[in-house]
Parts: C-alpha cells; structure tokens; sequence
C-alpha cells in the first residue's frame, strides 16, 4: 500500500528493542539488502535505548567490543540506517532513533522532551500530508519532511508540579 493512500490512526509504540532489531532484518532479506554484522550492531544499540543516541556515543559502545572502531565506521552503518528507513535523524539534537515501521516510507514529526530527551514519533499521517498539500499550492515540490517539536513530555511536567 502507497505512503500517499494508506491512512493510519494516530497511535504510540511501546519499546521493544528485539522486535523491532527483527523487523528491520526481515525488512532486509524481503528488500535483498545486506544488513552486516557491524550494522546490525549499530542497529541493536540504537534499539537498545529507551532515547535517542548519537553517533559518539554509538562509537563509545561500539570501541568496547571492536576496538578499531571509528567515526567513519558508525557514520557508514548509520548511513545504510538512514537511507532504508530503518531509523531516524532527530536533526536539532544531532541523534538517532529507530523507526516503529521500517518496512514502509513514511515521514513523522516527533516530540522532543527538553528536561529528559525523550522523542516520541508521532504516528499520525495527516501532519506530514498538510505540509506537503501547503507545500504544493504554493509551487514548491516537497522532498522531504523534518518537523521535531521540542517542549516538556507528561512525565516531566507531571515530575515537576508540586505536590
């Protein structure tokens, strides 16, 4: 089914590191892309945080178990990551985060907590099809959506009313 004619209702996704690390190599083999060791790894650490990563801190992990691991080495995996769909660039705090529908191309804004880093991807097509409608009666040609809207998650500022 098109990104264009599939309507999804807004929803949230718990995290589930190993079932998401298991989509994405499905999504893989049924595209016949090499998912390597080293990219599966950079993969698990991203599942394996409950908040976006960035790269250095992949490349910390990573020098534990491969001590010739280098910036180069993390930005090439992330690379594969990023065009497949499989995680997303949170672009104003530099970070990665795993994509809850790697099989399908979609794009979401996120929400991004300020007080615990937190991002939630908003799973909920109408945001990303009203930009690209506005987009187009203006004559711009859209390529591609990056919307993160930074504030303070329900926890956060549940954690700071006072009691």
């Amino acid at each position: 089914m098109s990104h264009a004619t599939h309507h999804r209702e807004p929803h949230d996704h718990p995290h589930d590191a190993a079932a998401f690390v298991g989509a994405v190599a499905c999504a893989c083999e049924e595209r016949g892309l090499r998912l390597t060791p080293l990219r599966l790894r950079v993969l698990e650490l991203i599942a394996a945080e409950a908040k976006p990563v960035k790269a250095y801190d992949l490349l910390d992990r990573l020098k534990d178990e491969h001590s010739g691991a280098a910036p180069p080495t993390i930005y090439r995996a992330l690379d594969f990551l990023l065009e497949n769909r499989f995680i997303h660039k949170l672009e104003s705090i530099n970070a990665f985060v795993g994509c809850h529908h790697p099989s399908e191309a979609h794009q979401v804004p996120f929400l991004i907590c300020d007080v615990c880093s937190s991002a939630t991807e908003l799973c909920d097509e109408r945001v990303s099809k009203l930009l690209n409608e506005q987009a187009r009666e203006r004559g711009f040609g859209p390529r591609a959506q990056t919307l993160e809207v930074h504030g303070v998650c329900a926890q956060c500022r549940a954690a700071a009313k006072p009691d």
